[in-house]
């Protein structure tokens, strides 16, 4: 992943050189194993374990001969050592080294990641809670429908992250995984306990069963996850970029001393946060679809999965971390403005209160077709002459017949639309009960 979309504690794992501490810590493992099992001595292990090093330079060097790295890895750390370099790799299979040591990777990233979903969940309540009781319009298929609160939406968002957080903490465990049971998975040169102790050591967990390869399944449902989360960062940004356009502006990404909106237009504050967001989205739901095709590898291994993880796994991780620390910072600094949505309110004329009118009359003992087409004709008409709804709805006998002016009033009350928000936020556990 390119700097611009990266953190530096994110993109340091995904270094050529901590892959290769990765390697080196899974090699050395199972020697380690293999002493507790009495099969290497224990000073050749302490002598790995103190001098065991490699050279980059030197591994890619190697990898022009060989060209296969994993053999250029192993070569490059048996110059590093003496008469114990004998023991490097033993009993193992390249497969047994990457896998294993991609599950530590991943888990090192993962605890990055939680962080980061745990720290915009907490953003996301703490905005929901102050704005709580703000009133703004609702709006279905982008059209004014009944009032709501932006507390609501922030609420509606927080409690999609927690779900996200669940998914991830899921999706976490099945992709921390290690083998080290050989060729094709029988185990024929290594003993199992060397892959239960390999993986206990690295804060993993061991494959039930594999072949040479972990199953790609389970990086298809990981990628899946990260998706998903970037595509809930996504739309709670296209919702702000619909929110800050100028017929609305209710709310606006914080715009810095000094920035810059346009090179042609001086006057320009765009969302241009979110929209960095929606579209590194997209990057993801890509490598998503990436992780998808890899699954299916021929027999006990292939190979066709490596170049496509070499990719998409540094790049979701990445993008992942630097969307939730983005976005997170946007939602955090965001800029709301009451007063212009509830003049945003008003500006269909009291048509989104139809619905309250329409259920007086059904009380009043009208049938819904009746109360409907008696309410429906009146709505379009405020619509079309750009009236007062509640004047119109005032003119009309067979409605104030019906209704007195305090029931009027009382279907005109956006409280009414509000009363069950407290209720809302207790369900979710926002609020004492």
């Amino acid at each position: 992943m390119i700097e611009r979309y990266s953190r530096p504690e994110m993109r340091a794992i995904w270094t050529e050189e901590n892959k290769f501490k990765a390697w080196l810590e899974v090699e050395i493992c199972a020697c380690e194993a293999w002493a507790e099992l009495g099969i290497i001595p224990k000073e050749d292990v302490a002598l790995l374990r103190q001098n065991a090093t490699f050279d980059i330079d030197r591994i890619y060097e190697i990898e022009q001969e060989t060209r296969h790295d994993v053999i250029a890895f192993t070569r490059a750390v048996s110059e590093s050592l003496g008469a114990e370099r004998k023991w490097v790799h033993y009993g193992l299979t390249s497969t047994d080294v990457v896998d294993t040591a991609l599950g530590y990777l991943l888990r090192q990233a993962n605890e990055i990641l939680e962080k980061d979903i745990v720290n915009f969940i907490e953003i996301l309540r703490d905005k929901a809670l102050a704005y709580k009781d703000t009133p703004m319009m609702g709006r279905t298929h982008g059209v004014h429908a009944e009032p709501t609160t932006f507390g609501l939406k922030m609420a509606l968002w927080h409690e999609e992250m927690k779900r996200n957080l669940e998914r991830f903490r899921r999706a976490a465990d099945n992709v921390q995984y290690g083998k080290i049971s050989g060729a094709v998975g029988t185990y024929a040169n290594i003993d199992p306990f060397v892959e239960e102790f390999v993986c206990g050591k690295l804060g993993t967990s061991p494959a039930p069963i594999s072949t040479q390869t972990l199953q790609r399944d389970r990086h298809a449902e990981y990628m899946a996850t990260l998706a998903l989360i970037a595509t809930s960062l996504d739309k709670f940004a296209t919702e702000i970029r619909a929110l800050q356009k100028s017929e609305f502006r209710e709310v606006e990404e914080a715009f810095a001393k000094g920035q810059k909106g346009s090179s042609a237009m001086p006057h320009k504050r765009n969302p241009i946060g979110c929209e960095n967001i929606s579209g590194l989205s997209r990057v993801i739901r890509g490598h998503m679809i990436s992780a998808y095709e890899d699954v299916q590898l021929w027999h006990e291994r292939d190979i066709s999965h490596s170049s496509v993880e070499r990719i998409i796994l540094p790049d979701a991780t990445m993008l992942l971390n630097y969307m939730l620390n983005r976005f997170g910072n946007i939602v955090k600094n965001l800029t709301v403005f009451p007063e212009n949505m509830k003049r945003n309110m008003g500006r269909t004329f009291g048509v989104p209160f139809s619905g309250r009118v329409l259920t007086k009359l059904i009380d009043k003992g009208f049938s819904r077709e009746q109360a409907y087409d008696t309410v429906q004709p009146r709505a379009m008409q405020a619509w079309e002459t750009q009236r007062q709804f509640r004047d119109i709805v005032e003119e009309t006998p067979e409605i104030t017949s019906v209704l007195s002016k305090e029931e009027i009033d009382d279907a005109f009350n956006p409280a009414w639309h509000l009363k069950h928000v407290d209720t809302i936020f207790r369900k979710l556990g926002l609020v004492e009960k």
